[in-house]
């Protein structure tokens, strides 16, 4: 899900490596001992533009999850034989064929339920819209049922390209029952039992047909074009008030009553003799799968305009205790990849003693985001708010920061030199060089004698951002180890 758009515009097959740049940095890794076609496999997989999606869709119980467990070729996904274990969308990377893409396990889709049950349709929906490509499970031992034909209107209705699987087809006995689905009108049935594997490889072939190289990409579009900013928070803490005041007009409906926006509403404004595209979402409610009808929409609508901005404006109401709902909040962002700032609203209405407490929560609550650019606002007064347009560009700098392989590969050997990792069971793993892959954000691949440990890393990425900046976007790091030496030269 992390996006990435290469600064000068091309779609290099190096990852954001330049051909000299490319061709230095695999004759030192062929010094070190490392494989060619597993020190390109780790650019790729680091420093790739964002992946095509699939969803995998059908009514409760036809194996969905086995089906994706059996694509990403490991058990991740919930498998128990009843009906409703998955209930939100779940997202896994996988390759098929050379060609990675990502795959999106969602709930049993039923038509004509409440509650829990429909928050699970809209999910699967949900997924269907942010789709490139959908996998529709069948049940070839049960043949189409009505919910079958009611999610193939769905599917005509979204205009994706779709693959049929006719699952629990487990012998030539079950071809039969394949065929028939030939009467859904969504084309050849693939015969498939994701539980055994039979038929899944040709089903894939397909998938890969129906999938693009890439997906189209959701920001950034033209060149120049405005920059888009998500303002995103949990209800009532001013998000629309926010716009409001940045906008110098009324542009979005305000209320104490939370929840007024449904919507995330586009709006381009004028800042600092920029213009930016900002968009008011609606606020994120404490457990998205225990929403119901217009809340439960407004949550999803809300992650798709992180998907879709480039900085995510994070909005947190100083008056009260940071609370889990915002520490979510933060933690999409972060895992959607996107430029971070963090915004502080009601900061003229603070006493002394909050303040002093309110320092120590952001201490504690989110040390994630330590390295966030944070301004203290008042969206009612326009208290400071001069300052956020700076924070932006700030965090916006450091998502699009590159640094050259040969500057961070000498950065590496002082980190080396004068903070070696920690000797675990005899062994002292080294890291032996490095590149960065990747931007927006910045992806880095570290290739290594051994193992590093967790907290190696986190120095690692402390250190990173003392050198090179990187203020307001997270960092990916990523650990090759050296398997063999028997290819060093």
């Amino acid at each position: 899900m992390n996006d990435q758009i290469h600064s000068d515009g091309s779609d290099h097959e190096h990852g954001a490596l330049g051909d000299a740049e490319y061709a230095e940095f695999m004759e030192l890794a062929a010094q070190e001992g490392f494989d060619p076609e597993e020190v390109e496999g780790a650019i790729g997989a680091a420093g790739h533009g964002p992946l095509p999606v699939l969803a995998v869709v059908g009514r409760p119980n036809v194996g969905k999850s086995t089906l994706v467990n059996r694509i990403i070729g490991r058990r991740e996904a919930v498998v128990q034989d009843k009906p409703g274990v998955t209930r939100d969308r779940v997202t896994y990377e996988a390759e098929w064929a050379g060609r990675r893409f990502k795959v999106v396990d969602t709930g049993g889709w039923e038509q004509d339920v409440l509650g829990l049950d429909a928050s699970v349709a809209a999910q699967a929906e949900y997924a269907i819209s942010t789709a490139d490509a959908v996998v529709f499970v069948v049940d070839a031992t049960v043949g189409a049922t009505d919910t079958d034909e009611a999610v193939v209107r769905l599917l005509r209705k979204a205009k994706k390209p779709v693959v049929l699987c006719a699952n629990k087809v487990d012998g030539q006995s079950g071809e039969a029952d394949a065929t028939a689905l030939w009467s859904l009108g969504l084309g050849e049935p693939h015969p498939v039992s994701s539980l055994h594997g039979r038929g899944t490889g040709d089903m894939l072939d397909a998938v890969l047909e129906a999938l693009p190289e890439a997906p189209a990409q959701t920001f950034g579009t033209a060149l120049g074009g405005p920059r888009r900013i998500a303002l995103i928070g949990r209800p009532n803490v001013g998000k629309s008030s926010l716009l409001n005041k940045v906008a110098n007009e009324d542009r979005v409906v305000v209320n104490e009553l939370a929840g007024t926006t449904r919507d995330p509403v586009d709006e381009l404004i004028e800042l600092g003799g920029i213009t930016w595209k900002f968009i008011d979402t609606a606020g994120i409610r404490r457990k998205v799968h225990l929403q119901e009808g217009a809340d439960y929409y407004a949550s999803l609508r809300t992650a798709a305009a992180v998907e879709k901005a480039e900085v995510a404006v994070i909005l947190i109401d100083s008056s009260e205790s940071i609370s889990v709902q915002d520490q979510r909040i933060v933690t999409m962002a972060v895992e959607a990849g996107r430029a971070i700032v963090i915004a502080f609203n009601k900061w003229d209405t603070l006493d002394e003693e909050r303040r002093y407490y309110l320092e120590r929560e952001i201490e504690t609550e989110l040390a994630q985001v330590a390295w966030a650019p944070r301004v203290n606002v008042s969206a009612v007064t326009g208290r400071h708010m001069e300052k956020l347009v700076p924070a932006i560009e700030t965090a916006i700098e450091g998502w699009e920061t590159r640094v050259p392989t040969g500057r961070l590969n000498a950065f590496l050997g002082e980190i080396v030199a004068s903070h070696p990792h920690p000797v675990r069971g005899g062994k002292q793993p080294r890291i032996l060089f490095g590149t960065q892959a990747g931007t927006k954000p910045p992806r880095f691949v570290l290739f290594s004698s051994g193992f590093l440990e967790h907290g190696y890393r986190r120095f690692v990425e402390r250190r990173l951002r003392e050198e090179f900046g990187f203020e307001g976007t997270p960092l990916h790091i990523s650990v090759r180890v050296r398997e063999k030496r028997g290819r060093k030269k």
